[in-house]
């Protein structure tokens, strides 16, 4: 397990005892089994997107938040050879924290990959109302929001409020490669 996973693990942990949940209660808030959860909280696995998905919806926190909860340090730039990545063990998908963390800045950029025929799901919104835009480098990705498909392409953007689950799916030839903007 590398730094950035032991630290999360103890995030994890650390969220859950400051709320004073069991681990039985988090796994009933976040659908997440008992087993599962123990054993990220050990560190001896490492969560997926769309656990940590889930896991931010119980928490009430976005996943950036989460990671900048992870972070040591605020630097007002970051080299992208600094930036953190996260890489999901089971899909691929990889997320990058483009812009530097901070309590004092709402802000953030995540700049993500997802290779072809991959299907990214989560359940609901760790805020309702929270202000994202999604901007396409490159590739094509199929974006589900309050029931409505957006079809996106190199050079699109979309403008959203989360408000529930959505999903994100590329086609089976052609991953996406995108910035998320999110405004919290």
């Amino acid at each position: 397990m590398d730094e950035i996973e032991a630290r999360l693990a103890h995030r994890l942990a650390a969220l859950r005892a400051e709320r004073g949940w069991s681990l039985d209660e988090l796994a009933q808030k976040s659908a997440v089994s008992r087993a599962s959860l123990s054993r990220i909280e050990k560190g001896e696995v490492s969560p997926t997107a769309s656990v940590l998905g889930k896991l931010c919806v119980a928490f009430g926190v976005t996943l950036s938040r989460l990671m900048q909860m992870v972070e040591d340090d605020f630097a007002p730039m970051i080299a992208r050879a600094d930036q953190e990545v996260w890489t999901d063990p089971d899909t691929g998908y990889q997320r990058r924290l483009v812009s530097p963390t901070s309590k004092q800045l709402s802000g953030e950029v995540i700049e993500v990959e997802i290779g072809p025929g991959q299907r990214i799901e989560y359940d609901g919104s760790p805020r309702d109302g929270l202000e994202h835009h999604l901007v396409m480098l490159d590739g094509a990705l199929a974006m589900e929001i309050d029931g409505q498909t957006h079809h996106l392409r190199a050079g699109d953007c979309l403008r959203y409020q989360l408000r529930g689950g959505n999903v994100f799916q590329t086609p089976p030839d052609q991953g996406a490669k995108y910035h998320l903007f999110i405004i919290d």
